[in-house]
Parts: C-alpha cells; structure tokens; sequence
C-alpha cells in the first residue's frame, strides 16, 4: 500500500522542528481542551502524536485512492449541469474520503467541530494531497476560507458556518473578475443593502473562479456607490442554498483538471457581510490571500516531489547503452539539483508556516487577554517575517515546481511527452503555480520591499549568529560571503535612487536574497540531520552562480539602459 506520509521522510523530520512544542502549546493553551473534548491532546507528545496519526490517514487517502484517481480525473473533468457543477467521478471519490474521515475544518477549533491543528500540520497534509492530485489540492485547500470567517466574521456567523466545514461543506473565494485580475482593485460586482429584506443583495459576474460551485462561498463585492478603488469592497459570505448564483461556464484549462474553474452569474443573490464594509480587500482579502500563497507553496513542493519520484522511478528502469540512465553524470546531476530544489522549498515552506502559526497564536491569545510585553515582542517579530517570507515562499516554490516538473519529462524523454506515463500531467498541472495566486511578478513587488526595507539583511544577520557543526562550517562562510554581496548591490541599486531601475533589478535581488535566506535555512536542517548536507551543498553552490549571475549583470548596467528594452 502506497502512503504518502510515512513513505515521505522528509515529512517527519519538519514536524518534529524544535519550534514544535512553542506552536503546540500556544495553540492549545495548556490543554485547557482535554478537560472538554475526548480528542483533544494532554500534553505536547499527545499533540504531536494526534497530527501523526492525522497525517497518517491523510497519506493513505493520497496514496491509495487520489491518486490512483488522478489520471481518470485528468481524463474526465467536471461537468456542468443545469448550471452546477458535476464533479468527476474519481473527485467525488477523494471528496467522499475525506468527509468520511472528517478531516476538513481541521484547524478549527473544537467548538466549531475542527481539530484545532496548527498551521504546520495543515499545510503539510496539502503537500501530501497535492502530490497526489494537484487539482483535488485545490478543493482540499479552499478551506483557507473557514480561517478567514473564523479569524473575521462575527460570532453568528462563525457558528453558522464553521460547523459545517467539517461535516464535508466546500469553499470558494470568489474574487476575480473578466476585467479585475491581479488588480482586485477594479473589482466591480455589485453588493446593495435591501432595506425592505433586510438583507445584502449580490449582482454581477465573476471569472476564474477555482471550485465556483462551491457550498460556501467568500466573495468580494463592491458596498460603496461611486467608489473605484480597494476602499469601496466588501466580503460577503454566499450560501449555495439560495440558488441564487448560477455557474455560466467551466474553463478548460491546461492542468489541474479536475479542479473545476467556474464563471459565475450573480442576480441578487443574498448574502452575509463579514466583519465591516470597506475592509473586503485591504483586510481580510489580503489575510485570505497570504493564506493561498501558503497554500500554493504546499502544491508546489507536492508537484515537485511527485515529479522527483517519477524521474528517479523512470531514470533506474531505463536503460540506454548498456545501462540504466541514472548512471550518467547529465541525468544524476539533474536529479541531484532536482532533490535539492525539492529540500530547499519544502524548508522555506516550513519555516514561513512556523512563523505564520506563532504570530496567528499570539493574535487569538490577544482576542482573550493583554499580551506581556515579551510576548507582543515575539508577535511582532514572526509576523515581520510571515509577511516577508511569504512572496519569497510563493516565487521560489512555484518557480522550482515548474523546473522540477520539466526536467523530470526530460528525464523521461519522448516517452514522458506521451499521455502513458504520469509525468506529462504532472508538468502540465506544475504551470499554474505561478500564475495563480499573484504571478511570480507580484511575488517580487510584494517581496522587494523586504530588500528596501532590509529585513531580509536583517533576518541573515541574525541567521549569521547561528552555531552549526564544525563540518559545516565551510557552508556557512560562503553564505556570510554571499550576504555581503547582497548587502553590496541592494546598496548600488538603491544609491541610484531610481524607482524605475530599482524596479527594473527587483527580480535579481529577491532571488539573490532568496538564495541565501533558504541555503541558511538547508544548512540548518543539516546542522539537525547531517543526511541534508548534501542538499544544502549542491543548493548553496547552484545560488552562488546564480548569485554571480545577477550581480555581473547588475554591475554592467546603467539607467539609461533600460530604454533599450521598452517598446
């Protein structure tokens, strides 16, 4: 039997980070639930041991039945209905699982029929989904948006809806428009108050819209007549029940197949505003969408596992000249950088999902009581770095997947080019990564400010005071190095006080910095387990040249050059 937990070292290893115990006992408040929920954890060990068994069966579902699903999904698709979507035979499968094991809702809280699981375990049992169906991943992970109403709805709201995540209700964040993409800004479905009613009334159209045809639905719509920017939206939560959306079309995309990407038609469907108007996108749409990202990380390092497994699989069956094709150098090489740029996002996925689980925990500890001053500290502190890992997270994870899934069908040759082996869907599922969820070009918009401002300097230093084993240490002078050379051109780039040239390098010096901020991360994993020294080796030498890459090319350029690339 295939599980794709325990078949998956790498897994345990980033559960069982240090960090662990701090995240586990703020989020159970000294196991103040164990006094009124039978499955609620006692200790710290009780804890780990509940999210293992968790993630356990969450493998097996992955292994066994998603993905043996996953081709014929491929195949099959969704189907619209009188207007509702028709999930493929094998989707409706892997839905049935999951339900049946009540594992959605599962960082909720108890009172809300959830788990109450931290963000780390969460978003690894997306990593074990995607591997298995990227596109089911979609639908897995849209319960993002329980998080979102139960971190900014009102207390009727929550216990409306919260429940019901776990008894098997789907989700969608209907967000974008046929002319408001990336720019939510432009987002022009209307919302009215009904006076008579009593109630908010939703008119307009919504596009690209991944599971449309959700049970619940978040969407953003526009409250403030006369408004054209962010100011004027609201979010609003829409029941399915009212039949009051209707599904106009499902797109017929490249990849991620079996994830059904509706255009939806509203006509004074009513809904439910959560929180306050005026917040839907510079609140808690933003919150929502740091949500996704993370979220699209988990895909990325899913895909990419699945991709490295599939060319390690084909590169020992084939054999060409005699031998098996691992044997030579152009394939062991790839399938080494392959591993080691599947380690380097899974470690910054961890990591920025640490942070986000801290900083969320002293947020709810806050809704209950005035933190100390020690404790504000630290919140500040992970959320600073929350919020800048996390484009770093989106843009090298989706970045990656897509090597990663491409290199892997090179691996496999024409034969990989043909529908009879996993890997063409797998590289066609890899391309949306990063499209979706803010394009790789909005990761860098998001992240450049982590270099203007010198966070990411700053978070470097810090790694600098960090101890390794001595046997290590010949990794962590060249990442020292590195970062003086990082400090050196963000100073170049910035001394010219150009905002159209320093938009212009943006993308060579998030990478760069990228480059040093996850080697530190792989050496330390290496410091716990001398098995990633290999990894953190090659990643760390593949950043350098990359790194010598970008500042050669910054060093040969001028302002005035930037005219040569206009049209």
């Amino acid at each position: 039997m295939s599980n794709f937990y325990t078949d998956n070292e790498h897994l345990k290893f980033h559960l069982s980070h240090p960090l662990m115990k701090k995240i586990v006992e703020l989020k159970e408040n000294n196991f103040q639930d164990s006094h009124k929920y039978d499955y609620a954890p006692f200790d710290f060990e009780d804890a780990m041991d509940n999210y293992d068994k968790v993630l356990e069966i969450i493998g097996e579902i992955s292994g066994e039945i998603m993905a043996t699903n996953a081709e014929s999904v491929d195949h099959d698709g969704p189907e619209l209905v009188d207007h509702q979507v028709k999930y493929a035979k094998g989707t409706q499968e892997n839905l049935d699982a999951i339900i049946k094991s009540n594992l959605f809702g599962m960082s909720l809280p108890r009172e809300y029929d959830g788990l109450n699981f931290p963000i780390v375990p969460y978003v690894m049992s997306a990593e074990i989904v995607s591997r298995a169906d990227a596109g089911f991943a979609n639908i897995w992970g849209l319960q993002d948006c329980a998080e979102t109403i139960h971190e900014f709805a009102s207390e009727e709201l929550k216990h409306k809806y919260l429940p019901r995540f776990n008894a098997g209700a789907t989700a969608a964040m209907d967000l974008t428009e046929p002319d408001a993409g990336s720019d939510l800004q432009a987002v022009q479905l209307k919302a009215h108050y009904d006076e008579k009613r009593g109630v908010w009334l939703l008119n307009g159209v919504k596009r690209f819209i991944t599971n449309g045809d959700a049970d619940i639905s978040l969407v953003l719509a526009r409250t403030e007549e006369g408004s054209n920017d962010g100011r004027g939206l609201s979010l609003f939560v829409y029941d399915r029940s009212h039949h009051a959306m209707k599904v106009r079309r499902i797109e017929n995309k490249l990849g991620i197949k079996g994830s059904p990407t509706c255009e939806l038609v509203f006509k004074d469907a009513p809904a439910e505003l959560v929180g306050e108007r005026k917040f839907g996108l510079i609140k808690y749409v933003m919150s929502l969408m740091n949500s996704a990202r993370l979220g699209v990380g988990s895909q990325s390092v899913g895909i990419a596992e699945a991709a490295y497994h599939e060319a390690v699989k084909y590169a020992h069956e084939r054999e060409q000249f005699g031998k098996p094709i691992i044997k030579f150098p152009a394939v062991y090489e790839m399938l080494s950088n392959m591993r080691a740029k599947t380690d380097a996002i899974r470690t910054i996925l961890y990591e920025t999902s640490r942070y986000v689980d801290l900083y969320k925990a002293y947020d709810h500890i806050a809704s209950k009581r005035k933190l100390t001053p020690d404790e504000n500290k630290e919140s500040k502190f992970y959320q600073k770095y929350a919020d800048i890992f996390t484009p770093l997270l989106k843009l090298f994870s989706s970045e990656y997947c897509n090597q990663i899934a491409s290199d892997a069908l090179q691996i496999h040759g024409g034969t990989g080019y043909m529908k009879d082996f996993g890997i063409e869907r797998i590289f066609r599922d890899a391309r949306i990564t990063n499209i979706y969820e803010g394009t790789s070009q909005l990761q860098v918009v998001a992240a450049i400010r982590g270099v203007g401002n010198k966070t990411y300097l700053k978070r470097m230093k810090e790694f600098e005071e960090v101890q390794v084993k001595p046997e290590l240490e010949y990794l962590k002078k060249i990442l020292e190095k590195l970062t003086q050379h990082f400090a050196q051109i963000s100073k170049k780039v910035y001394d010219e006080n150009d905002e159209e040239y320093i938009d212009f390098h943006a993308r060579r010096l998030v990478e760069i910095a990228g480059y040093v901020i996850i080697g530190y991360l792989l050496l330390f994993d290496a410091d716990r387990d001398l098995k990633y020294r290999k990894s953190a080796d090659i990643f760390i030498r593949l950043g350098r040249a990359e790194i010598t890459r970008h500042i050669s090319y910054i060093n040969n350029f001028t302002p005035r050059d930037i005219s040569d690339f206009k049209l």
